[in-house]
């Protein structure tokens, strides 16, 4: 009961931090850090830990009923736009910005920075100590594996599965699955069936 409450005052105040709020957002964390322009849809949940910042025009849009999870850190200058039903796994770094270091010798707090969009898109799914650099396109319903470096402008496909550093393509969610695999996953639905999303 004590706890159920305790999360409804921090929803209620951190919610106060962001530019627009979804209903029934749920954030859990004591330790909760909102600063600049932060927009979030309906039921989106957040752990302890989070950190979103932007700078000047940079925004942070995250869709309904998503998961940023422990200790994830977001931050932007341009864009970062989550889609609905993306989950973000806990110590994963989203950065739209960098610093210039290609082609000059000077030291890199001096250079300017590159800025570039990241969309990320619906049902995805970014495993835990990710790390997505500007420019990242990821498709709907796609998978990144557990501490996958995404460089510069990569662009995932939707149900692609990508891993590595840097990540590269490793297959794909329903195309060319190996028999192995599609009798795993046929055999866990048939014995589980698919749940509901519980918010």
């Amino acid at each position: 009961m004590f706890e159920s409450l305790l999360i409804r005052w921090r929803s209620f105040y951190h919610g106060l931090k962001f530019v627009k709020k979804g209903k029934r957002c749920r954030i859990q964390g004591k330790h909760f850090t909102v600063e600049g322009h932060v927009e979030c849809g309906d039921y989106t949940r957040f752990r302890d830990y989070v950190i979103l910042r932007t700078h000047g025009k940079g925004k942070i849009i995250i869709g309904k009923h998503s998961l940023i999870s422990y200790n994830t850190y977001l931050e932007s200058t341009n864009l970062i736009k989550i889609g609905s039903n993306t989950g973000i796994a806990e110590f994963t770094v989203i950065r739209d910005t960098n610093h210039v270091f290609w082609g000059t010798k000077e030291h890199f707090a001096l250079t300017p920075h590159i800025a570039k969009p990241i969309i990320i898109g619906d049902d995805v799914l970014v495993g835990s100590r990710c790390y997505i650099h500007p420019g990242v396109e990821i498709g709907d319903g796609a998978i990144i594996g557990v501490g996958s470096v995404l460089v510069e402008d990569t662009k995932v496909g939707p149900f692609e599965i990508w891993a590595g550093s840097p990540a590269r393509k490793i297959g794909h969610r329903t195309e060319n699955v190996p028999p192995e695999k599609l009798q795993q996953t046929e055999e866990l639905i048939k014995k589980y069936g698919i749940r509901k999303f519980r918010y």
